[in-house]
């Protein structure tokens, strides 16, 4: 883990330790409704199961709010980003557009990456059974499905880019109501910003964990990052949390590319140690074995 090398900042020290990050792809989806309430709901439904890949069937999460200006159907709206392997894609977004964006009261689905090469299509066309009818809204090629309400108006072809999975950094404290009040700050700060996501719930993560399982037999893909546990200090040789530490949250971001997600990092440890209550900030790795991209949490700030 290093150590070498001190850094503090707002009092709580910086871990000479790094981020291991790794590939993925994403899908930015636009939600809109007639109002920010609606958009929000459905946007939050179709990010619903999608935390880790560890057992969900993708990542996913609210990136930022919607000015109607930035939406085709200038109306309010939410976007989201969506996060798996490439080959996974289209059925991920077909899903949640059709199971969580379609049903929800005025809701609409638009692309998000117009100006990306790789692309697919969702055909939700096809629920329309026939009454469906092609439209155009904002310059784009859209469909009209007869619905209960009314009509369901949107696009059914999306862009996906490739992204980086797995930025985080970790907060600790002397116990859990200090730990999680400089998380909360933290994801304050980081919550909204362009181009990345905090997929868990509330972008906070208070189980944490390692590949795979190594004292049972059966196969399990994950288990508790045991090394990072305050309870275990004292029981394991190999723990990695500082003296004084009764509680450690991290934060894990998804995003386009590592400048977005080392940005986000930055900021959120600041807002994070500015509580005063934060003891140490470190980070989640496994010495590069999972992951090909490492972001070094000292060259954030140097």
């Amino acid at each position: 883990m290093g150590g070498e090398r001190t850094m503090e900042i707002g009092g709580a020290v910086i871990l000479d330790t790094f981020a291991e990050a790794f590939p993925v792809w994403i899908s930015r989806v636009l939600v809109t409704a007639d109002t920010p309430g609606w958009a929000l709901a459905a946007a939050a439904e179709a990010t619903g199961f999608a935390t880790s890949k560890i057992a969900c069937p993708c990542e996913a999460g609210i990136e930022r709010p919607l000015a109607r200006g930035e939406t085709p159907d200038k109306r309010p709206g939410y976007s989201i980003l969506i996060c798996t392997e490439k080959k996974e894609m289209k059925a991920q977004v077909a899903a949640r557009v059709s199971q969580c964006i379609l049903p929800a009261p005025t809701a609409s689905a638009f692309d998000g990456l117009p100006a990306a090469k790789d692309r697919f299509y969702t055909r939700m066309h096809y629920f329309g059974d026939t009454y469906e009818e092609r439209c155009v809204v904002g310059g784009r090629q859209c469909w009209k499905i007869p619905v209960m309400e009314g009509w369901y108006t949107g696009e059914e072809r999306f862009g996906l880019m490739k992204g980086i999975a797995g930025g985080n950094f970790l907060v600790m404290a002397e116990d859990r109501a200090a730990a999680l009040s400089g998380a909360e700050a933290a994801m304050a700060k980081v919550a909204g910003t362009p181009g990345i996501i905090a997929s868990f719930p509330g972008g906070i993560v208070g189980s944490g964990s390692k590949v795979g399982c190594k004292n049972y037999r059966f196969p399990m893909p994950a288990s508790t990052n045991h090394r990072w546990c305050p309870a275990l200090k004292n029981k394991i040789p190999d723990s990695l949390v500082p003296d004084g530490v009764g509680a450690v949250y991290e934060i894990v971001i998804n995003g386009f590319d590592e400048a977005a997600i080392a940005g986000a990092m930055r900021e959120g440890i600041r807002a994070a140690a500015a509580t005063g209550k934060v003891s140490c900030i470190g980070a989640s790795n496994f010495e590069g074995k999972l992951g090909q991209t490492r972001i070094n949490l000292h060259a954030l700030f140097s």
